[in-house]
Formats: structure tokens, C-alpha cells, sequence
């Protein structure tokens, strides 16, 4: 059975934030409101390693754990109302018919990369610092096409090429370009098993030019009113209460996100995906009467990948939006950035 047809055999999350459209909030917000989104945290995992239903981690091995840790943190983020992104970047392995090499008397390492679907020969050098637990100098370094591991010893570390290429220095400097936008919630948590139709279609398209990282974002929403921020109302004080408040806030931001990145008409979006999701704009313009969300878009501790883009926006290291929202639709408009103090 080919994996297209094992995922679309699966359902699927897109109807958690619309399995219960007779659901409000206690009672409609009596003041508008105005919405301040930024990220809290975001981290990025790579997709292309968990598609196509892989087999379970060997914990033995030190890429093993750090497979079974990324599904672990997309398992726990399933459990949570979070954003995603699906990026794609250039394809870029390890070579491994080549040679790492060390500097004299540092710990400057030299990998070979191969880039793009042609593999081109690229090469980095990255220094390394040497961890607390760590009982030798120089790490043995063993090199696969898609991860190193640097056994200090006391320690052995793993890391994949895209963690190399985010968090060194390096001169492949390439924007993400984000294809999709998502949310994590998802009680059978298929993101980490990589058991959603429409990511599956998405990297199946993608997979022989490019890599498919998923981005995922903890957002925090900070609502403006006369009478405050709902959240610390009295009626909002119960888990049920809360999580609608978060449920609305979150399909709003997720709608404003697509409008913004995937455009107004999106490829990868069903019709009726689209009208559940008017219907949810409806209601929550009317329970919580919404006039503007004004969301701060830039990565923190994404290093070289902090830079994003889409065919409907230039690449930016930060995203400036506002959002609101008209016969349910998302409406957004780019903000600009406010002007920086120039030194006399």
C-alpha cells in the first residue's frame, strides 16, 4: 500500500478546531477588543525524518534518541493549541564520500555538505564548544548523509545537518519558505507520526528538491478592553472556559497566518475546509467582537533560520501583520516596522 493511500486511509485533525462549532465562550465579550500576538518559543523539526509511517526509534543509538526525542516533543505539543508551520529549504545532506577535517589546535571542524538536488560540493567549518559533561578534548566524530554525532566521551551528541546549518555560522544563509500553516491540537497526535493526508501530499511534492522542516510555535495573545483581558475574568477561570477562550484565539491567529502566508485563495485547502473555518470567524466576531489582532512574527532562538518567506511574502527575519475579520473572513494587512533611534 503506498503511503498516500495508507494516510488518507487515517482521519484527520483539520476538525478539532471545528468539531464543536455549538460551543461559545460563557457569554459574548460586552466590550471590542484588541489582540497583541508574539511568540513565546519556537523550534523547528525535521519533517522529512518521521514521514512515510517509519519504523520505531532504536533508543540504543544516538540518532535513535534523538528521533524518539522529536516525536516525544511533537506528541507533546499535540496535546497543546500551538501553531505550526510546514517550511521547506533547499535539500542539503553530508557528504560522506569526503572527509571531515580539524583545525590545528582548535576545534574548528570542517563538514562537507552536498546542496541541492543537483549536490553540489559545499563545505562549513564550525567550532565547537566543548560540554560540562564531556571527558575528552576533541570529540570521534562519525558522519552519516543526514546527521553527526560527536562522542565527547562522557557524552555523545547528535546533531542533524539542519541543526548544524541553524544554530553555526555559516554562509548558507536561505530563507524557509513557509507552505502551510497548521495547528498542533490533535489528540491521536499524527503530526509526529507523520499520519496527516495533507502533509503527506505537501512532502510528497516537495521531497526530491527539498527538505520539509515543521515549525512549531507557542503563541502567547494578550487582549486589550476596557474591562481588561478576558483570560483573568471570573468566568474564564475553568479549564473548559480557558481553552475556549485559547480555541478562539487560536483559530483566529491560525486564519490570519493562512490569509497571510498561503494567500487568499490556498492550494492545499479543501472547500469545505474553508467554509468550517468562515463559520468559526462568524462566531467568534460576534462572541468576542474582535475589531483588530496586530501579530509580532520573528523567531526567537531560530539562529540562521529565522529568515521566512512564502510566494505571497518577501523573506524577512520579522513579520509584521495586523488582522480583522469581516463575513468571515481574515482580512490582513502588512504592518510596518516602527522606525529604529539613529545615533547623531
Amino acid at each position: 500500500m503506498e503511503v498516500s493511500e495508507l494516510a488518507a486511509q487515517t482521519p484527520q485533525p483539520t476538525a478539532v478546531p471545528f468539531a464543536a462549532l455549538a460551543l461559545h465562550l460563557p457569554e459574548p465579550i460586552p466590550v471590542p477588543q484588541q489582540w497583541e500576538v508574539e511568540i513565546d518559543n519556537a523550534k523547528y523539526h525535521w519533517y522529512d525524518l518521521i514521514a512515510g509511517f517509519p519504523q520505531v526509534p532504536d533508543i540504543r543509538d544516538p540518532v535513535g534518541r534523538y528521533l524518539r526525542r522529536m516525536q516525544f516533543e511533537l506528541e507533546a505539543a499535540a496535546a497543546n493549541r500551538h501553531i505550526y508551520f510546514v517550511v521547506t529549504r533547499p535539500r542539503i545532506r553530508f557528504d560522506t564520500a569526503r572527509q571531515t577535517q580539524w583545525g590545528f589546535f582548535s576545534l574548528k571542524l570542517t563538514l562537507p555538505l552536498l546542496v541541492g538536488a543537483d549536490e553540489l560540493r559545499e563545505a562549513i567549518t564550525i567550532e565547537l564548544k566543548v560540554p560540562f559533561a564531556a571527558t575528552v578534548k576533541k570529540p570521534t566524530v562519525t558522519m552519516t548523509e543526514n546527521f553527526i554525532t560527536l562522542n565527547w566521551g562522557g557524552m555523545v551528541e547528535a546533531l542533524s545537518v539542519h541543526d548544524v546549518l541553524q544554530h553555526y555560522e555559516n554562509g548558507l544563509k536561505i530563507p524557509g519558505k513557509v507552505i502551510y500553516v497548521g495547528q498542533t491540537l490533535d489528540p491521536a497526535a499524527r503530526l509526529s507520526r507523520g499520519r496527516l493526508t495533507e502533509l503527506q501530499k505537501l512532502h510528497q511534492q516537495h521531497s526530491e528538491h527539498q527538505d520539509t522542516l515543521l515549525l512549531v510555535q507557542q503563541m502567547r495573545v494578550t487582549a486589550h478592553s476596557e474591562l481588561g483581558d478576558p483570560v483573568t475574568w471570573p468566568a474564564y477561570q475553568s479549564d473548559e472556559a480557558a481553552d475556549l477562550l485559547r480555541r478562539d484565539r487560536m483559530d483566529v491567529v491560525e486564519a490570519a497566518l493562512i490569509r497571510y502566508f498561503e494567500g487568499a485563495a490556498p492550494r492545499a485547502r479543501h472547500t469545505e475546509d474553508k467554509s468550517e473555518r468562515q463559520e468559526r470567524l462568524r462566531a467568534i466576531a460576534a462572541d468576542e467582537r474582535l475589531e483588530q489582532v496586530s501579530i509580532t512574527l520573528e523567531l526567537p532562538d531560530a539562529g540562521n533560520y529565522r529568515y521566512l518567506m512564502s510566494d505571497q511574502v518577501a523573506a524577512a527575519r520579522q513579520h509584521l501583520l495586523d488582522c480583522s475579520l469581516a463575513d468571515g473572513e481574515a482580512l490582513v494587512t502588512r504592518r510596518e516596522p516602527p522606525p529604529r533611534n539613529v545615533r547623531a
